[in-house]
């Protein structure tokens, strides 16, 4: 959203799975600003209501538009093809797509069920390419329209305790990557982000922006803040991310693994 201007976000169909996600909701919220038509998707209707009306109080109507809120749990594969109908009748056709859907598992492979690993699955890869696969023909017949993959580090990194995780990651960042390839032609565009741990931050909990005096740290700061990246929150926590889940254990851990 922040390199794109109101007027090319105005009216645009935009379909956001977990919207009642942090990730979610703050998407949302911007394309709700900036006048897009969103179809918000997410498995608990209290949760999705309660955005809705976050969403519209104090909004303008003159330059805004209600949402409409779908149910879509991708743990319940059964139903999908109903739900891919629903979205698409919202409005008639989808501009934007952005597959934000994720569930999260962490503990040693043998721990892990053969069901816990399809469910993993279900989420993180066969529910955002079902969605994908049913929008898809009406992008191709209006020759536009945008998927957005919030994907993760871990789907092109493998880490220690991740396993259906970085595998449903790996899985689904390929899908897109070859999508991408595919649907060029019909001027439609796909991207995926690959973020680390999202950390949200309250405006009374902004990162210090003192200037580092270690002059190596002094260099990656002037680096990160080149694009556009804290520098002081960024680094600390992929670092903090790659050393804890390349195998440092919590005692918990500690003790299945002995």
């Amino acid at each position: 959203m922040r390199f794109m201007s109101k007027s090319m976000v105005r009216n645009k169909v935009v379909v956001i799975t977990d919207a009642v996600s942090g990730m979610g909701s703050e998407c949302a919220r911007l394309f709700h600003e900036g006048g897009a038509r969103l179809v918000l998707c997410g498995p608990s209707w209290d949760k999705l209501e309660s955005l809705y009306d976050s969403l519209c109080s104090g909004s303008d109507p003159s330059k805004t538009f209600t949402p409409k809120l779908v149910l879509l749990d991708f743990s319940d594969m059964e139903n999908i093809s109903d739900l891919i109908t629903e979205i698409g009748e919202c409005y008639g056709c989808v501009d934007v797509l952005i597959c934000n859907s994720s569930m999260k598992v962490k503990a040693p492979v043998q721990n892990l069920s053969l069901e816990m690993d399809k469910t993993v699955m279900d989420v993180n890869y066969f529910g955002p390419i079902t969605l994908a696969k049913g929008v898809l023909p009406i992008m191709i017949t209006r020759r536009t329209g945008q998927f957005v993959l919030v994907n993760s580090i871990q789907g092109k990194l493998a880490l220690p305790f991740r396993t259906c995780y970085a595998a449903s990651k790996h899985a689904v960042q390929a899908f897109f990557d070859c999508l991408r390839a595919e649907v060029e032609e019909y001027g439609i565009s796909v991207s995926t982000i690959s973020h680390t741990f999202i950390n949200p931050v309250g405006e009374n909990d902004a990162p210090s922006k003192t200037p580092p005096t270690n002059p190596l740290w002094a260099y990656i700061s002037s680096k990160l803040n080149t694009h556009g990246v804290s520098p002081v929150v960024w680094p600390m926590r992929f670092f903090f991310f790659a050393v804890v889940a390349a195998g440092v254990k919590d005692g918990a851990m500690a003790e299945q693994l002995k």
